[in-house]
């Protein structure tokens, strides 16, 4: 028998890691417990969660009044005991439908983004006073909730990973066909994947391929990812025409089968600025590729430099450029961290065994 009722909330109209790890929570709870969710109109997150109740909601903005009192009405209705969320943009709506409602739940907030100043203002005492924990998915986003929201109105934290999943390994013949559909032939390939804006630092890689075709090297690389601005996305476009990079740097825009791409490429980058985890450096981690990843952030609790990965300066496109070279050159280090790198994410970063810490979590609420 499933003895909790909960609801999942995420009003992000994005669809990128945080989005989709919420979808991926859903499915997983919704094994164990009674398990309703949430979501913008504007979400692209309703064909994720085909096999569970959708509420969609019009999100006007963090302080709507009357999406908190159609909330609190779902969960009135639903009699949901937990309320689990993920953009901390939600924060405000969440916590005015909790108190809106008759049923009073708990608020678990699964915390996705680094927290750099203090919250001691009477706004945020108001919100964090009204959240019964707050989930970190890693140590240093733990340490950084302890420094910065004072102990009298701090929730209680607990530290949880997120995970990749087993993936589908594609075939000999089916990575063949691939490569030729991208007509990649022998060039070295390199993907980064991720949403398209500036934090995640596309300008990066186009910055370090144009030292490394100068240099005469083969490689292609593949960008990813939805663009959060078009302006963006045309400013990054308009980099590699003025760096004459057109045959080498491809945009592919968002796509459900990012594995095929990590399992094609001889390398997967994560150029985040400061990324609080790295939810994609585990997933080409788990695909059997080699990375290489800012050295910042989340990451630096996943890859070990020079064993399961490669670091570079966070930044700096042209030690990221040196390392790219490095694996280039070097078949034996590249094989040599792809097999490391998946023993890491199998023992540590599995999306199986950190669901199961999830539930038991979530028993004790």
């Amino acid at each position: 028998m499933k003895n909790k009722n909960i609801l999942e909330v995420c009003f992000s109209p994005d669809l990128g890691g945080l989005e989709l790890y919420m979808s991926r929570c859903a499915n997983e709870l919704s094994k164990e417990f009674n398990t309703s969710c949430v979501i913008s109109q504007k979400s692209k997150l309703k064909s994720y969660l085909s096999s569970l109740d959708v509420f969609e909601l019009k999100r006007t903005s963090s302080f709507s009044i009357f999406t908190s009192f159609k909330l609190a009405k779902i969960i009135d209705t639903k009699n949901i005991e937990i309320v689990h969320i993920h953009w901390t943009k939600d924060i405000p709506i969440v916590v005015l439908a909790k108190l809106f409602s008759k049923k009073k739940p708990k608020i678990i907030q699964t915390r996705h983004m680094t927290i750099t100043r203090f919250k001691d203002d009477f706004y945020h005492k108001f919100l964090y006073k009204n959240i019964d924990t707050i989930i970190c998915v890693t140590k240093a986003l733990e340490e950084q909730i302890n420094k910065f929201i004072p102990q009298n109105i701090r929730p209680k934290t607990e530290t949880l990973y997120l995970g990749s999943s087993d993936v589908l390994a594609l075939s000999d013949t089916q990575i063949e066909e691939f490569k030729n559909h991208l007509e990649i032939k022998d060039s070295f390939m390199i993907s980064l994947v991720g949403r398209i804006n500036p934090f995640k630092g596309q300008y990066l890689l186009i910055e370090a391929m144009k030292i490394l075709i100068e240099k005469g090297y083969d490689i292609k690389s593949y960008i990813i990812g939805h663009a959060m601005k078009d302006e963006y996305l045309d400013e990054l476009k308009k980099q590699v025409i003025d760096y004459s990079l057109e045959d080498q740097i491809n945009f592919v825009g968002f796509t459900k089968e990012p594995y095929k791409f990590m399992q094609v490429s001889d390398v997967v980058l994560m150029t985040s600025k400061n990324e609080t985890f790295g939810l994609v450096t585990i997933e080409a981690m788990k695909n059997g590729t080699a990375v290489i990843a800012s050295n910042s952030g989340g990451v630096l609790e996943i890859v070990d430099n020079g064993k399961n990965g490669l670091l570079f300066e966070s930044e700096n496109y042209n030690d990221l450029a040196l390392k790219i070279e490095q694996l280039y050159k070097d078949t034996a280090l590249k094989n040599s961290l792809a097999i490391e790198g998946k023993k890491t994410v199998d023992e540590f970063f599995d999306s199986r065994k950190q669901f199961e810490k999830l539930i038991k979590l979530f028993h004790t609420f």
